[in-house]
């Protein structure tokens, strides 16, 4: 394998990736479940920090594809022009790699694993850019 060939590789790789992680947040603000059952491994768990500041709250795959069916992202949604959705794919070995998403209400951590079907994003932990009000 030439280095051109890995160079290839790897941006597909990297393009795949960003992908996935832009289904995710398209699909959320978008409200399209498909989208966003694509882009989760059926094992995923995403985790932010609780009120307590102690405990971690779960959501599970398919908590997350109801979650979106249902609209709730939509409802978050700052509009499509003011989401400023920022991708960086920090790390990539093999079949895992780790990104970092900005937008304009969510900064998320996500772990993806590569299958046979393709990335997927296997864990999550989140925050708000500001917290919302009680």
């Amino acid at each position: 394998m030439t280095d051109e060939t890995m160079t290839v590789e790897k941006g597909e790789q990297t393009q795949a990736i960003v992908a996935a992680a832009l289904d995710y947040y398209e699909g959320w603000f978008d409200g399209e479940p498909q989208r966003m059952e694509r882009a989760l491994h059926p094992d995923l768990v995403k985790r932010s920090l609780a009120s307590d500041g102690w405990s971690l709250d779960t959501i599970s795959a398919r908590e997350m594809v109801e979650a979106t069916a249902d609209g709730t992202g939509r409802t978050r949604d700052p509009g499509i022009d003011r989401r400023d959705i920022e991708i960086h794919v920090d790390h990539v070995h093999r079949d895992i790699a780790t990104v970092t998403v900005t937008c304009a209400v969510y900064v998320d951590y996500l772990q993806l694993a590569h299958t046979p079907e393709g990335w997927k994003i296997a864990n999550v932990l989140w925050d708000w850019v500001v917290s919302p009000e009680p």
